[in-house]
C-alpha cells in the first residue's frame, strides 16, 4: 500500500506539472500566470463536492465562493460589505430585510430573485434535505430548534417575498444582528430555483449539479474539476458587480511541500487561505527568501483539535486523561516554531468570546494515568486514531500525540486518509480519536459542532443543557449577556471534553509579485474577486 501511495503521489505531481504546461503556467517568477491572464492558487485539501448548502469541509465552501456570491462579505471582525445584497438591514433585531442587487443575474442570464432565496432557505429547512448550513436557520420563527419544518409545514412561515428583489424573514426573538449577518449574510449561498426546482430534496446531494455547477452567480463560472488535481474556473462575462479582470482561475491541489516549489517557480501565484493551503512552518524562512513573492503572517480563528467519538469513548474521565497526556506546548514549539498558540476551547485569542478564566489542561502524564485508573480503563484495548493527510504540521503532530498516549499506557493504532475519506469516517462515526481542523465564525454560535444532531457534530455529543444554552445564546441580542452564556458553555465543554482543542497555527501567506490585486487574508479573502489582476496581463 505504501508503495502504491508513493507511485500515486508521483503520478499526481506529474499530472500537476502537465497541467502547468498545458495551461500556460510559467516556470519563472517573472511572468507567473500573466501570459494568458490566468491566476493559479495552491490548495492542499481536495473538496468533497460543490453543494453550497451541504459543504461541511472548509475546502469546498471556500471553492464555492469563487462561483456563488454571499449576500455580504466580512472584511474584518464583524465588519460587513454588501455583495449579492444591496442592503441587509433590521430595525428591531428581529425582522430582517435583504434587498438583492438589482443587476444580479445567474450566469445563464436569468435574474437572481427573492424566489431563489426562498427556494434555497426552504430547501435547507426541509427535513429530507442533507445540509451543513441548517443551524443558520434555527433562529427563524416557525421552524424547530433544529432549523427544520414542523410536521405539516412545507414553507418557512416567517419568510416573506416582498418583491422580485426583496425578501424578509423574522426570528423567534430579537437576536444579535451580527450573528445573522455573519451566518446568513457572509456564509450562506443560494441556489438557482429555475435549475433545481424539480430535484427532490432527498436527491439534491446526488444531483450532477453538485459536482459540476452549471449555473452560478459569482465572478467565476465552473469549467472542470480534475479530481484531486485542479479546479478550473473562467470569468463570468456578465458579472453584475463589474468586469472580471482575470480570464481564468486554476486552483491546484497538491502536497504542502509542492506549494513551496511552485511558489518559487511561479507555477502558482499564491497559496490558499482558510487553513487549506498551509505552508509547513519549517518552510516559512525559505519562502520569505524568495525574491518573487511577498509574505505575511496573521492570527486566525481556525484551530486544530482532537475529536472524540463519545459513543465509543464514553467516560469524560478518559477524555480528560487523554487531554492531560498530550504535550501541546511541544507541538507549538517544535512543529510550529512558535508561529501559533495553544487553544483551550473553541475560541482563539482573537475571539471576543474567549473565556480567559477557563480551566486549562496542562501536560501532566501522571494526572492522565491517575484518571485512566479511576475510570477503570482497559489497557489492552486498542484506540483507533485517524488522521487526515495534507496538512504537514497536523500529520507530524499526530506522531507526537501517539507517542504521548503510548507513554501513559494506551494502545494506539494510527491510520491516515485523504480528506474526503476522513469526512466519510467522521460522519459515520468510524473512529475513536480523530484530528480535524475547524474554522468557525467570529460569532460564537457553535450549534453545528456541539448541538445534538449538528451537521459537523462528528463526536455524536449530546447534552440537553448545552442545547438549551446554545439556543439561548443565539436568541440573546445583548453581547455581554451572550458572553455569559458562552462562558457557561465553555466550562461544560471543558469538563465533558467531546473535543480537545490543540493549537491554532497562524496563517502564513505568500503572494507572487506578479499579482497586482488579490491575495490570501483571514477576513474577506473572496471580497472583490472580480478586481483581482496580474501585472502584464493581456
Amino acid at each position: 500500500m505504501k508503495a502504491f501511495r508513493k507511485v500515486f503521489s508521483l503520478l499526481a505531481i506529474a499530472s500537476l506539472l502537465l497541467l502547468a504546461a498545458c495551461t500556460g503556467a510559467s516556470t519563472t517568477s517573472t511572468s507567473g500566470g500573466s501570459k494568458d491572464n490566468t491566476m493559479y492558487i495552491g490548495l492542499v485539501n481536495a473538496p468533497v463536492s460543490f453543494n453550497p448548502i451541504n459543504s461541511s469541509d472548509i475546502a469546498a465552501a471556500w471553492l464555492e465562493k469563487f462561483m456563488f456570491d454571499t449576500f455580504l462579505e466580512m472584511t474584518s471582525p464583524l465588519e460587513f460589505k454588501p455583495k449579492l445584497a444591496e442592503s441587509f438591514e433590521t430595525q428591531d433585531n428581529q425582522t430582517f430585510t435583504i434587498k438583492i442587487n438589482k443587476n444580479a443575474n445567474w450566469s445563464d442570464g436569468k435574474p437572481v430573485t427573492a424566489n431563489d432565496v426562498a427556494f434555497t432557505m426552504n430547501l435547507v429547512a426541509n427535513p429530507k434535505t442533507e445540509t451543513a448550513v441548517g443551524a443558520y436557520l434555527t433562529v427563524l420563527d416557525g421552524l424547530t430548534d433544529n432549523g427544520k419544518f414542523p410536521d405539516g409545514v412545507t414553507e418557512i412561515p416567517s419568510l416573506k417575498i416582498v418583491d422580485d428583489k426583496t425578501i424578509q424573514f423574522k426570528t423567534k426573538k430579537p437576536v444579535d444582528p451580527n450573528m445573522v449577518k455573519e451566518q446568513l449574510g457572509s456564509k450562506f449561498m443560494i441556489l438557482p430555483e429555475h435549475v433545481l426546482k424539480d430535484v427532490a430534496p432527498e436527491n439534491l446531494q446526488k444531483d450532477p449539479f453538485m459536482q459540476k455547477p452549471t449555473v452560478t452567480n459569482g465572478p467565476f463560472t465552473f469549467v472542470k474539476y480534475a479530481k484531486d488535481q485542479y479546479i478550473e474556473y473562467e470569468k463570468n462575462k456578465n458579472y453584475y458587480l463589474g468586469d472580471v479582470q482575470l480570464n481564468k482561475m486554476f486552483v491546484k491541489i497538491m502536497p504542502a511541500a509542492n506549494l513551496v516549489a511552485q511558489l518559487q517557480t511561479g507555477e502558482i501565484d499564491m497559496n490558499a487561505g482558510a487553513g487549506i493551503g498551509k505552508i509547513a512552518v519549517q518552510d516559512f524562512d525559505t519562502v520569505k527568501g524568495f525574491k518573487n513573492v511577498e509574505t505575511k503572517t496573521e492570527k486566525t480563528y481556525g484551530y486544530q483539535n482532537m475529536s472524540f467519538n463519545v459513543e465509543k469513548m464514553k467516560d469524560p474521565k478518559v477524555r480528560q486523561a487523554i487531554a492531560y497526556a498530550i504535550d501541546r506546548q511541544k507541538i507549538v514549539d517544535k512543529l510550529l516554531k512558535g508561529q501559533g498558540e495553544i487553544v483551550d476551547g473553541p475560541y482563539t485569542s482573537i475571539s471576543p468570546y474567549l473565556d480567559k478564566e477557563l480551566k486549562t489542561y496542562t501536560y501532566d502524564p501522571e494526572k492522565s494515568k491517575q484518571l485512566l485508573k479511576e475510570a477503570g480503563w482497559d489497557f489492552n484495548k486498542t484506540i483507533d486514531f485517524v488522521v487526515p493527510i495534507g496538512n504537514k504540521v497536523r500529520e507530524q503532530s499526530a506522531d507526537i500525540i501517539a507517542e504521548n498516549l503510548k507513554a501513559v499506557g494506551l494502545k494506539i493504532n494510527t491510520t491516515t486518509y485523504d480528506f474526503p475519506t476522513i469526512m466519510s469516517k467522521a460522519k459515520a462515526g468510524d473512529y475513536d480519536l480523530m484530528l480535524i481542523g475547524f474554522s468557525n465564525t467570529i460569532d460564537p454560535d457553535l450549534t453545528t459542532i456541539y448541538g445534538t444532531g449538528g451537521s459537523s457534530n462528528y463526536t455524536k455529543y449530546s447534552n440537553p443543557k448545552v442545547d438549551k444554552l446554545l439556543t439561548e445564546g443565539k436568541q440573546e441580542p445583548d453581547m455581554q449577556k451572550r458572553k455569559e452564556i458562552y462562558n457557561q458553555l465553555q466550562t461544560i465543554w471543558s469538563e465533558e471534553m467531546p473535543i480537545f482543542t490543540l493549537y491554532s497555527d497562524f496563517d502564513f501567506s505568500a503572494v507572487s509579485k506578479d499579482v497586482a490585486v488579490g491575495g490570501p487574508k483571514v477576513f474577506g479573502f473572496h471580497n472583490e474577486l472580480y478586481k483581482w489582476s496580474l501585472t502584464g496581463a493581456k
